[in-house]
């Protein structure tokens, strides 16, 4: 049997150039954990359901997990690991740490590349356009109050006039 046809790819990933030949089935997510070892970006439902995989692509949010990575040569892919500044926290970074937007931390990278991509959006004005911006990205532990408060805090929104911002999602988290 022949060896599969492989894709020349040219990414930037991080703020690195990197060139790839790769078969066409491979994901952004698969190339970015396997490839170039960059594990922040989780691999959750492999669908598209859980928003775990959220990497930035030319600033807006993707699942990596749906998309193949020969369709985003040429362009600048932002992993969590890509975030920081040396030692100095990207803003959501830091308000993630904050507001205690995390327990378990398995969903919070996918969260943090979300949140900065809405912003990015420039979409989410109300804490309800958060929720809604945010709503497919999803934690199991149930940290939405404080994801929200993070996400609020450095797109600037206000809180509502109960003084309280709602949780992102209401009802009950998956099992």
């Amino acid at each position: 049997m022949p060896a599969p046809e492989r894709y020349p790819l040219a990414l930037r990933v991080n703020g690195r150039e990197h060139e790839f030949d790769i078969e066409a089935w491979v994901t952004l997510l698969d190339l970015l954990r396997e490839r170039l070892s960059l594990t922040g970006t989780k691999k959750g439902c492999d669908h598209g359901q859980c928003g775990a995989c959220t990497v930035l692509v030319d600033g807006k949010r993707i699942n990596s997990c749906l998309t193949l990575a020969v369709m985003q040569n040429g362009r600048e892919i932002t992993t969590i690991e890509g975030l920081a500044k040396g030692e100095e926290l990207h803003p959501m970074q830091q308000a993630f740490i904050d507001k205690d937007a995390f327990q378990c931390g398995y969903c919070t990278p996918g969260q943090i590349c979300s949140a900065i991509g809405l912003i990015n959006e420039g979409q989410a004005k109300t804490p309800a356009e958060v929720r809604e911006l945010m709503s497919g990205n999803l934690c199991r532990c149930g940290a939405y109050p404080q994801i929200l408060e993070a996400v609020a805090s450095v797109a600037g929104i206000s809180r509502n006039g109960d003084n309280k911002l709602h949780p992102i999602v209401t009802g009950t988290v998956p099992a």
